[in-house]
């Protein structure tokens, strides 16, 4: 049976990576007053969500015009991951949805399964995490992950690929140096 769990409303929320570029475990975290949840993610979900709120937020605003424009001010600080880090789950995929009645951004966060579980234990068993914040709460939460999610390994210029410190082959360059 799956489990939902809430934190409504949220009061911070943010996402994170730990560990050296090339080797980074990325992280979402939240809390409401009485409980902090961490989540398992790809940095490629980070980057993800965060076009995805700022683009949901653009589209509400086109929707909803009388909606004041969320604003983006958040401490770095304040931004960065808590500890201890103990994941409740890796996330497999995220949801985004809005309450109009009390005017929140709820993001959806539910667990990966097993690829070789049956398809009906897949939506028994896992579990879900709901996270209700502002949005302007949201906008800070994308700004503040996609900052983290390009703080990687440099790009290289010719093949677009990440460059590890100990040296690059660059398939454009036949794996020559010059």
């Amino acid at each position: 049976m799956s489990r939902t769990i809430d934190l409504n409303p949220v009061i911070r929320i943010t996402a994170g990576a730990v560990g050296k570029p090339g080797k980074r475990v990325f992280y979402m975290q939240a809390e409401s007053d009485s409980r902090r949840i961490t989540l398992l993610c790809e940095k490629q979900q980070v980057q993800a969500l965060g076009l995805g709120i700022q683009e949901y937020l653009q589209e509400l605003q086109q929707k909803h015009p009388h909606l004041l424009t969320p604003t983006v001010s958040y401490i770095e600080a304040d931004m960065e991951l808590q500890e201890p880090l103990e994941p409740l789950f890796r996330v497999g995929q995220f949801g985004l949805g809005y309450d109009e009645e009390s005017d929140r951004l709820i993001l959806v966060a539910r667990e990966a399964q097993e690829e070789d579980a049956p398809p009906d234990s897949v939506a028994d068993d896992a579990t879900e995490v709901r996270f209700w914040a502002t949005r302007s709460q949201m906008l800070a939460f994308a700004q503040y992950g996609l900052s983290v999610s390009v703080k990687g390994r440099p790009i290289c210029g010719n093949c677009l690929q990440p460059m590890d410190p100990e040296g690059h082959f660059c398939p454009r360059r036949n794996g020559h140096k010059y």
